[in-house]
């Protein structure tokens, strides 16, 4: 694994969000090259998180990265080794206390302004000054990005 810089890494984050990623590619592309994957691979698997998975206002996009990440960090190459998916779940879970000590949950909808969290059709909004004004997403992609590095460079364990 490649060394960074957390607070670079931040930034980069919040620069793939504000250029129009989804708040998952955001994050998960910010960290992507550290395992010397493609971007257009990332850009693949990263895709349908965003939103709350799918737009759905599940899960926090940027928390499904982080879950993303920890499966590099950690995987789980035999099926039957618990202990390794033990350590992955054990850190994914970890990961998303501290976001939720943060935000206070995981979930998209309760992270979303009223109007915005009713919305799951699969039209992604459109990425007005408007949009970015209101919406609270730049947020979650900084602490996500930042909590991400922090498992990353072994902070965590």
């Amino acid at each position: 694994m490649k060394d960074f810089d957390i607070e670079e890494r931040v930034n980069r984050a919040v620069r793939n969000f504000e250029a129009g990623y989804n708040c998952a590619q955001s994050v998960f592309l910010a960290y992507s090259d550290v395992f010397e994957l493609e971007m257009e691979t990332a850009k693949k698997m990263s895709v349908s998180f965003g939103g709350g998975v799918g737009r759905m206002r599940e899960v926090c996009g940027t928390v499904s990265a982080m879950a993303m990440l920890a499966g590099f960090k950690y995987p789980v190459q035999d099926i039957t080794d618990q202990e390794a998916r033990t350590k992955n779940y054990a850190m994914v879970q970890k990961m998303a206390d501290i976001f939720k000590e943060k935000n206070e949950t995981i979930i998209c909808r309760r992270l979303l302004p009223p109007e915005d969290a009713a919305t799951t059709t699969p039209a992604p909004a459109a990425r007005t000054q408007e949009y970015y004004q209101k919406r609270p997403c730049k947020k979650y992609v900084e602490d996500s990005a930042r909590i991400a590095g922090r498992m990353l460079k072994g902070e965590l364990d």
